[in-house]
């Protein structure tokens, strides 16, 4: 297993990992959104490659400057997203992913690492768990459509 810092040339293999995580935008959207990922200053992206260089997991790293639950100094190093391949979980990768996260935020001066899930993600909430993150907070949002 290698982790490289996604690329150009591995923007076609993220996408397609990407659409699986967050299934309700398009495949449009979703480059949109990568891109915008690739040209920003603030948010870095990390591929797992197996060992035939298959993409099997990505991560997508941001500085968080904005207000996080809990955090007592800024910026935050935040996970917005991670995603293994079916197959590959209960492996290690998405540990080795955090543990990676967890490097890539102290080099940047974050004393701290973040991360959130839907409510109703208990897959996700036991990950984040079992990788030594605790819960913050918890938070329904409403919205009412106003004529």
């Amino acid at each position: 297993m290698k982790i490289v810092n996604i690329g150009q040339d591995d923007f076609n293999e993220w996408l397609d990992l990407a659409v699986k995580l967050w299934p309700d935008y398009s495949s449009i959207e979703m480059q949109v959104i990568l891109t915008e990922i690739l040209d920003s200053d603030r948010e870095v992206a990390f591929l797992v490659r197996d060992e035939l260089g298959k993409a099997i997991a990505f991560m997508n790293l941001s500085l968080r400057y904005e207000y996080v639950p809990e955090a007592t100094r800024s910026p935050v190093g935040y996970i917005e997203g991670i995603y293994v391949k079916d197959e590959y979980r209960h492996q290690g990768v998405g540990k080795a992913l955090v543990n990676y996260a967890e490097q890539w935020a102290l080099a940047q001066g974050c004393i701290e690492l973040a991360s959130d899930a839907l409510v109703d993600n208990t897959a996700s909430h036991e990950f984040h768990s079992k990788t030594g993150f605790r819960e913050a907070e918890r938070t329904v949002f409403f919205i009412k459509q106003l004529k």
